[in-house]
């Protein structure tokens, strides 16, 4: 692969065969993303978003087929929600082409702005619902190879046990001493499995998969929703408790983090005033889950009573999960990253008596 996507042959080649012309040069954008992409006009007017898999990495063919799984589905007339238009892809090259929304802000964007509200989280609520109220037997059949229902892979429970060696190596300083932690914690792993079980019981239905705020796109005053690489028949909880589990991580890690007090590996306040300050901001975004669930019950039927349960367990992991990504780049843990996990410990250990604090009231 060469460095620069939006001069690639293949690109090139595949906008030209899809009727879109070639991008022009020097007008390209590089986007952020763990995939390599490009987006900016084209000769024929249209405005493009390309995206390329690592063909390296083990899983990406695998990703790709849910990728085209869902835009298949939204072919097939069963497009539950609103997301970028799919023009076409090279499954060889794994090079897909969307619509480019230009100027389109992300979830997370607009969450650190303070505009990620009670309105919007109702549209996502309402977005996600749909998705699950499809009926899997309703996927056109040139789906059903990308969302067989296969396990997500996390939390990853054989780490609990013992880390990889091609893990180990690489990992930094904190994801070790966080993993020495957890590894220490036997009720942590045995409700963990707890939840992976009920998760195996649960009715699967069609879902994102990876449900986080920078997967929303506000573009137009329409939301939309993005990057379906994990698309496929799963436990409902999972998405549910992953949105719910964004809001949580910002209630614990982002915006407390901005207080000068609580930076670095020996802040000035305890674990108490740490956990305090976390619940303070927790109660002020409650609305959005609140209004996030409103939206989602209003266009799904709820009939699996455990889903609340299960979800609020999930985000629970969210945030655990999301302290991992924090500590990726550090030597050490902080204090903050320590009350995270232990929050999100406290949600997955016991998660039938915090639904009514996250916002998934019955």
């Amino acid at each position: 692969m060469i460095d620069d996507l939006a001069t690639s042959p293949a690109v090139q080649g595949l906008l030209v065969r899809l009727g879109l012309g070639q991008l022009l040069p020097g007008q390209a954008e590089t986007p952020m993303g763990r995939n390599r992409s490009a987006a900016g006009p084209t000769t024929t007017g249209s405005a493009v978003f390309v995206k390329q898999l690592d063909a390296r990495q083990p899983d990406a063919a695998r990703r790709f087929r849910r990728q085209r799984a869902y835009e298949e589905t939204a072919v097939a007339g069963e497009r539950p929600l609103t997301s970028p238009k799919c023009l076409g892809w090279d499954e060889e090259e794994l090079l897909i082409v969307f619509e480019w929304l230009d100027g389109a802000r992300s979830g997370s964007d607009l969450a650190t702005a303070e505009e990620f509200d009670d309105e919007l989280a109702h549209r996502a609520g309402e977005m996600v619902g749909a998705l699950h109220a499809v009926a899997p037997d309703a996927l056109p059949a040139e789906a059903a190879g990308g969302t067989e229902p296969d396990p997500i892979l996390l939390p990853p429970l054989e780490f609990f046990e013992s880390l990889p060696l091609a893990y180990h190596t690489q990992a930094s300083g904190a994801s070790l001493e966080a993993w020495g932690m957890l590894q220490r914690d036997t009720e942590l792993t045995l409700a963990l499995r707890r939840l992976r079980s009920a998760e195996a019981a649960a009715q699967a239905v069609p879902v994102h998969g990876d449900l986080r705020l920078d997967q929303f796109l506000l573009h137009g005053g329409r939301l939309h929703l993005c990057d379906w690489e994990e698309f496929r028949r799963a436990d409902p909880a999972r998405d549910v408790g992953s949105f719910i589990g964004e809001w949580l991580h910002r209630a614990v890690l982002d915006i407390p983090a901005k207080d000068a007090e609580l930076s670095g590996p020996s802040p000035r306040l305890s674990h108490q005033d740490i956990v305090e300050r976390g619940v303070a901001e927790l109660n002020r975004l409650r609305t959005r889950n609140v209004a996030f669930w409103e939206g989602y019950r209003a266009s799904t039927a709820v009939t699996d009573p455990g889903l609340p349960v299960r979800a609020t367990a999930f985000a629970g992991w969210h945030l655990i999960d999301r302290m991992f990504a924090s500590a990726e780049q550090r030597p050490r843990l902080t204090a903050l990253d320590r009350a995270a996990a232990g929050i999100g410990r406290s949600a997955v250990l016991h998660p039938e008596k915090f639904t009514t604090v996250l916002g998934l009231e019955a």
